[in-house]
């Protein structure tokens, strides 16, 4: 139906994810500078889907040191710049490092690096979505099974199927489903605005609520299971995800309902000690003050817009990858 990232001829084809759900439309990137505007903007976003990103950033840095008669100085100068593009988001830097020691063999070994990461993403995908579909039925035993997810961790952050919103596909795929709860997500609604086409996409039922209204929706009962994904985890099961993930884990655990991290092995960060340790991404605060480009502040008024926040690994029933389940958030 559609895909997020795809290499064809010598460029990076992307779905621009900041027109959805209005249009689908698609952008061509053949310059790191390009891909960098991409992701600062959000026309590519989500951990896994960096990653990948990250790795083609890397063959397109070597096609332009060929076409602009770069240095190697020139070239790798770019190429930490796109690494650090988005600071939270290990995965980004992570794909980076994965081709980068390839560099001296050339572009040809660089891109089939870049595919073999794409690929493997689809795989792990769908492997901790079993993983942790097998551990919602044994652990959830309510039917049918009502959850709740923030941001988007569909086939849009990832090169396919999913994290978090894989592991509610295969839950409504095995028929033990019956809604989902999308939060909104602010300030870029990418729980309205991808979450909710993706669900409509897959013919799957659900609601979009504010983000304010989430904790006491779980509390009322409402809810049977909480799943989001991750931008980075620490050694000690701490993750950092959209901002407002943190409220959800509070209300999850006054509930007494699983509170589940669905994130690729490539997401945890086992240099990075505690969640304290993350960098947390502030973002141009008229995303706070603004919406599609009209002010609904007051002139007077600033925008204070961190882009994350760090969910303790206490209040984190399980964090699952491709190889595990690392029962109550236990990295180490």
């Amino acid at each position: 139906m559609f895909f997020t990232l795809k290499w064809e001829s010598e460029k990076l084809t992307l779905l621009d994810q900041t027109k959805l759900p209005t249009s689908l439309e698609y952008l061509e990137v053949t310059s790191v500078d390009d891909l960098i505007v991409a992701i600062k903007k959000l026309a590519v976003r989500g951990a896994p889907a960096l990653g990948a990103a990250g790795a083609y950033g890397v063959a397109i840095a070597l096609l332009e040191q060929k076409q602009k008669n770069w240095n190697q100085t020139q070239t790798l100068e770019k190429i930490n710049e796109l690494r650090n593009a988005r600071p939270t988001a290990v995965n980004l830097a992570w794909g980076v490092d994965q081709v980068a020691p390839l560099i001296e063999n050339g572009f040809a070994d660089v891109l089939a690096k870049a595919e073999e990461i794409a690929a493997a993403d689809s795989q792990a995908n769908r492997q901790m979505a079993k993983l942790a579909a097998d551990w919602i039925e044994q652990k959830v035993t309510k039917r049918p099974i009502r959850a709740l997810t923030h941001c988007n961790t569909g086939t849009l952050a990832t090169t396919d199927w999913g994290t978090a919103l894989g592991v509610i596909r295969e839950l409504f795929d095995r028929k033990v489903l019956s809604e989902v709860f999308a939060d909104e997500t602010r300030p870029l609604l990418q729980g309205a605005r991808l979450t909710a086409w993706e669900l409509s996409q897959y013919g799957i039922p659900h609601y979009v609520l504010a983000d304010g209204a989430a904790a006491s929706t779980i509390v009322r009962g409402e809810v049977d299971v909480v799943l989001i994904g991750a931008d980075r985890i620490a050694a000690n099961g701490d993750s950092a995800n959209k901002i407002g993930s943190f409220p959800l884990a509070l209300a999850a655990k006054r509930a007494g309902i699983p509170f589940l991290v669905i994130a690729p092995e490539s997401t945890i960060d086992r240099d990075c000690a505690t969640g304290e340790e993350i960098e947390i991404e502030m973002r141009d605060g008229n995303e706070v003050l603004e919406l599609q480009g009209i002010r609904i502040a007051p002139k007077a008024s600033r925008g204070y817009n961190p882009a994350f926040d760090v969910t303790p690994h206490d209040l984190i029933s399980a964090v699952v990858s491709e190889k595990r389940v690392y029962e109550g958030a236990k990295i180490i």
